[in-house]
């Protein structure tokens, strides 16, 4: 028999022939338990279509591990053995929180999510899918969110290229740009069986996520969202469950997954906080990995402080104001801040869709600055009403292509991350999250938004020298500013979107 090999924090997929015979999705189980020297994990799998089923396995350290799959599914067990090696060069684990505000991967390396929207860029055809990985790569974001279930909304109103379950869609020929809201959240005209998922859609989006793992970016998995026509936003709390359950099932065992309940939860009508506290509870007893978790508003917060929450993932409640409030929503929550919609680059008709990529990367620095992890969005109008924000495809903003700039500055920043210091009161100010690390290096990183200063003077002790760089946020640039110490002064263009970063020598 071959030996089964696997790296640490790779995926292990046994797939065995079961049973078929009336609803396999329902009337049948499997779980899979997979020991070794450290852990011990039960999980459950998930029936593939075609006489297929399957137990996925993500192992957490190196070694001997032993497999034995039971369950309804068949009529015996199966087991056997594997080893997991150690993990390759570019496998550094899953995501977890660091400190109280920050992130870095299982095996220590530091990570700074700084990443973007695509709804349904699954949903696309395979050559725009591909024009959408390129895209990624090049403007090094390194989390995507998306949606699991199809969207309905404005520039968005074809049909998916797969469906969740099983069956037929209504009739699309009535919707216009007109009437859409009128079949928002509805069910009527569809017919879709929810006690049958339907495995192409799910294996569909198992190849992007892989995809997105082999780039190196983080599959921020949005589960629920009220943007539908199908019925699948409302669907009954069997319906639910089932469905969560096959999610979890399929995507649990992939290293680069994040978990969102909901985007703009607030909106989903028919779900109340105990649907919520339910699908949480669901997640946290079958996701074994325990891979981060969130929840999305529109306009009232979910309560950020609940313990099943890993990081606040926030969109901005003011028109105008949010990158602004980081330091505050840290300070309340006591958790990382992930600022996943501070409005959108571009030039659609909503005032969340509209802004210029200067605003943009200006939102994008206040809040990393502040010890936040801003997220990117663009809406240009296209008159195949293919915006990135939705589809992917091609970025055509100028904010994109200053993403990279700012993740090398926080690269550099000597441990984990910044927190804002409060006293400074007409500049913002990061330092490092650690406040021995920030007195030893010194190092102070100045954030003048829109303000144009032509000098800015400091004052720090006499007897230690220090650096100061001038950073040009928005022509990526960084200009050494001599060596200083006591009372300096710093030149600086009177332009905005500059920044001074000041270290100890």
């Amino acid at each position: 028999m071959k030996q089964l090999t696997v790296e640490r924090w790779g995926l292990l997929e046994l797939s065995l022939p079961g049973r078929t015979g009336g609803n396999p999705f329902t009337d049948y189980e499997i779980r899979g338990r997979f020991t070794g020297e450290k852990e011990d994990v039960t999980v459950s799998g998930f029936y593939d279509g075609n006489g297929i089923w399957k137990i996925r396995f993500m192992p957490s350290f190196s070694g001997a591990y032993r497999y034995t799959v039971s369950g309804t599914f068949a009529e015996a067990e199966s087991s056997g053995f594997f080893t997991v090696m150690e993990p390759s060069a570019r496998n550094h684990g899953p995501v977890r929180i660091a400190g109280e505000h920050h992130f870095a991967y299982a095996d220590g390396t530091p990570f700074y999510p700084l990443g973007t929207t695509c709804y349904v860029w699954t949903q696309q055809p395979d050559s725009r899918i591909e024009e959408t990985l390129r895209s990624l790569k090049e403007a090094r974001f390194n989390k995507i969110r998306f949606c699991i279930l199809p969207k309905h909304y404005d520039y968005n109103l074809g049909e998916p290229r797969t469906y969740p379950f099983e069956g037929t869609p209504m009739d699309s020929s009535v919707l216009t740009k007109e009437n859409f809201w009128e079949f928002t959240g509805k069910a009527e005209g569809n017919h879709f069986d929810l006690t049958r998922p339907n495995p192409a859609h799910f294996q569909h989006l198992e190849k992007c996520i892989l995809a997105l793992q082999n780039i190196g970016v983080e599959a921020d998995l949005i589960v629920m969202h009220p943007y539908d026509r199908w019925g699948f936003s409302c669907m009954p709390r069997e319906a639910d469950d089932l469905y969560w359950r096959y999610v979890i099932a399929r995507f649990a065992a992939f290293r680069n997954v994040w978990w969102s309940l909901a985007n703009e939860y607030d909106l989903l009508k028919a779900k109340t906080e105990e649907d919520w506290e339910h699908y949480a509870d669901l997640l946290v007893r079958n996701d074994p990995y325990g891979h981060l978790r969130s929840i999305h508003n529109c306009i009232p917060f979910y309560d950020h402080t609940r313990p099943w929450i890993t990081h606040c993932s926030i969109q901005r409640q003011d028109l105008y104001r949010g990158a602004e409030y980081t330091d505050e929503w840290r300070e309340r929550y006591g958790k990382p801040v992930v600022l996943d919609e501070i409005a959108y680059e571009g030039n659609i008709q909503h005032g969340w869709g509209n802004l210029t990529g200067e605003e943009m990367v200006r939102r994008f620095w206040e809040g990393a600055v502040r010890g936040g992890y801003p997220g990117h969005g663009e809406t240009f109008l296209n008159p195949e009403d293919i915006l990135w924000w939705s589809h992917g495809g091609k970025l055509h903003g100028e904010s994109w292509k200053r993403i990279g700039f700012l993740l090398d500055v926080l690269a550099g920043v000597p441990g984990r991350g910044l927190r804002c210091l409060p006293a400074e009161w007409d500049s913002v100010c990061g330092v490092p999250e650690d406040p021995e690390l920030a007195e030893r290096t010194g190092y102070r990183l100045y954030y003048y938004s829109f303000m144009r200063p032509s000098f800015r003077d400091f004052r720090f002790d006499d007897s230690t020298l220090y650096h100061a760089e001038v950073i040009d946020t928005w022509n990526m640039t960084v200009t050494d500013a001599g060596d200083c110490r006591g009372r300096f002064r710093v030149e600086l263009p009177a332009r905005p979107y500059m920044a001074v970063r000041i270290t100890k020598r």
